[in-house]
């Protein structure tokens, strides 16, 4: 918890720094055909979750009861893996400033992440194996290739559904909260003398950093997180999930009864699976229409939300009831007993499909013309 609002505060009070910086440095989304905000709004808010990121992971680093975690290194530099994943952090978050200022291309982008995944990659954050029957068979090449491939769709996913004022940090503190949660009860599970782990600090960093930045980042936005944002999120809550995944001990979990063991796969991809339908769903819809999977629409889940009648703040609101149905049941599975698990969500998905589907009630005819004229729908550097 110290972790977190050390991250939240520290990102809190950078954003307005961050905010005048881009405006100085024009550092601006402007409005666009595809856009419907009326007023052109900085960006590079990445840069002050960067900085809670590392303020937080540096105070992480001088407490005794993290000593652990910070202690071991599987790194050819000797970085220990939270240093590992704040450096690689650091270096997409510079690519991500780049290509606020000056639009860089999305080949440029998408090798500066593969360099950057790769770096974290090389030196700890890889996965090894998959936690369903310890299943190692693949040459360590072939791993290195899974890892860099997963960074790379994870950032490029959050990317994607980064189009609402709010949306992607409040998803991903969601559903990192649950995470986090699994996390720290695993370590309680598969170790009987020290509760930390790596994976619980790195979650708690990310957690307090939307936090702290969602204040600015709520419709009507301040700022927007730009690439510098959804880059670094995305690549550190994957390096969560490969550490979750790839690295532990599923001998230990299913000895002791607790976790299932094929909760480990499931959890990663209930915490992105909104930003993952989303930009599957788009690419296949612009390949379809001959077109390039990078090409800007007006398509995306959060777009159709609006057309169903949603306001700004309701869209927002519906997409975290989405992510909290999805990943907060995968948690419970380490608690209540399967059938519980599917009754809960069975009920919760009730609900939330009332809440999506509720402005269908005489309201979508009137939302084409004046809900999307008066609600602020941003889109960043990329689709």
């Amino acid at each position: 918890m110290l972790v977190v609002l050390v991250a939240a505060a520290v990102t809190f009070l950078v954003t307005p720094v961050v905010r005048r910086l881009a405006l100085r440095t024009g550092a601006i989304t402007a409005v666009r055909a595809r856009d419907v905000h009326t007023a052109p709004t900085p960006r590079l808010g990445g840069l002050a979750m960067l900085a809670g990121i590392a303020v937080a992971t540096a105070v992480a680093s001088k407490l005794s009861f993290l000593s652990g975690v910070f202690s071991g290194s599987a790194s050819p530099l000797g970085l220990a893996v939270p240093w590992a994943v704040l450096i690689s952090a650091t270096l997409v978050c510079l690519l991500g400033m780049a290509d606020d200022v000056w639009d860089l291309d999305w080949m440029t982008k998408l090798v500066g992440q593969v360099l950057a995944a790769g770096f974290m990659a090389w030196n700890g954050v890889q996965l090894y194996s998959l936690p369903v029957g310890g299943i190692t068979i693949a040459s360590s090449r072939t791993w290195l290739f899974l890892t860099i491939l997963l960074v790379v769709i994870a950032m490029n996913a959050v990317n994607f559904v980064d189009g609402l004022d709010g949306l992607a940090a409040g998803l991903i503190a969601i559903g990192g909260g649950a995470f986090f949660v699994y996390t720290y009860l695993l370590t309680l599970t598969a170790s009987e003398d020290d509760y930390s782990n790596v994976a619980s600090l790195i979650i708690a960093c990310l957690v307090g950093a939307c936090l702290g930045f969602l204040p600015h980042n709520l419709h009507p936005a301040r700022i927007f997180m730009g690439d510098s944002g959804s880059m670094v999120i995305g690549l550190v809550i994957a390096a969560a999930a490969i550490i979750v995944t790839g690295q532990i001990n599923p001998a230990i979990v299913s000895q002791r009864q607790a976790i299932p063991a094929f909760l480990p796969i499931i959890l990663p991809l209930a915490v992105l699976v909104l930003p993952l339908l989303d930009m599957g769903l788009a690419v296949v819809r612009r390949l379809l229409k001959g077109k390039s999977p990078f090409h800007p629409d007006r398509m995306h889940l959060h777009h159709r939300l609006l057309q169903l009648g949603h306001s700004h703040r309701r869209a927002v609101f519906v997409l975290y009831l989405w992510t909290a149905l999805i990943a907060l049941p995968a948690v419970l599975l380490v608690v209540w007993s399967l059938p519980a698990v599917l009754t809960t969500f069975a009920v919760g998905a009730v609900v939330v499909i009332l809440l999506t589907l509720g402005p269908l009630r005489g309201r979508r005819a009137a939302t084409s013309s004046s809900t999307v004229r008066e609600t602020t729908v941003k889109e960043e550097a990329s689709p």
